[in-house]
């Protein structure tokens, strides 16, 4: 089996565009950010500071040679603690250059989803995540890349279904 390579590396070989869809209710609750924010911490500089944050200078990184990076999630209602949370730690997202649309589970009924949340990048290669039934990382191989068309044209068909009636970032409010 070929090594899949880091996230990171991904996103800076990605030339024009990634998405990626969420479809889980929680994720990593075993996550230091998430607990603090559980006991009213907010806005600590490992949510917002992308020397500490990694993933917000990737973003950084990525639009600023043209890449659209576009991330749509699909949640229920009302919203578990781990979505509240992502909600307030995804304004430094879109502040780096992310654009995030937010769908609520009942809006979603009529469109066919892949089993697992994924990335695209370029329109060309899925990135197949996998989670434990708690939300953390899945033990293992907790990813997979295809580049199958049918997988491919799932998840890009499911995303832009999504994207197309989502509610951006900064007009979602959680209830």
């Amino acid at each position: 089996m070929t090594a899949v390579p880091s996230f990171e590396e991904l996103l800076a070989s990605t030339r024009h565009s990634a998405i990626h869809l969420e479809m889980r209710d929680g994720y990593m609750e075993s996550d230091p950010s998430f607990i603090a924010w559980k006991q009213g911490l907010r806005d600590l500089p490992e949510d917002n500071d992308p020397e500490i944050r990694h993933w917000l200078r990737w973003v950084r990184q990525a639009t600023d040679r043209g890449v659209k990076i576009r991330r749509a999630r699909v949640f229920s209602v009302p919203e578990s603690d781990y979505i509240r949370f992502e909600h307030h730690v995804s304004d430094a997202n879109v502040t780096a250059g992310e654009e995030i649309r937010w769908l609520p589970r009942r809006k979603a009924t009529d469109i066919a989803f892949p089993g697992n949340d994924f990335w695209v990048f370029d329109n060309k290669t899925v990135l197949v995540l996998h989670f434990d039934g708690n939300g953390e990382t899945a033990p293992g191989d907790w990813c997979e890349l295809t580049e199958d068309p049918t997988v491919l044209k799932l998840c890009v068909s499911a995303f832009e279904a999504v994207w197309g009636r989502a509610t951006p970032h900064a007009e979602y409010r959680p209830s």
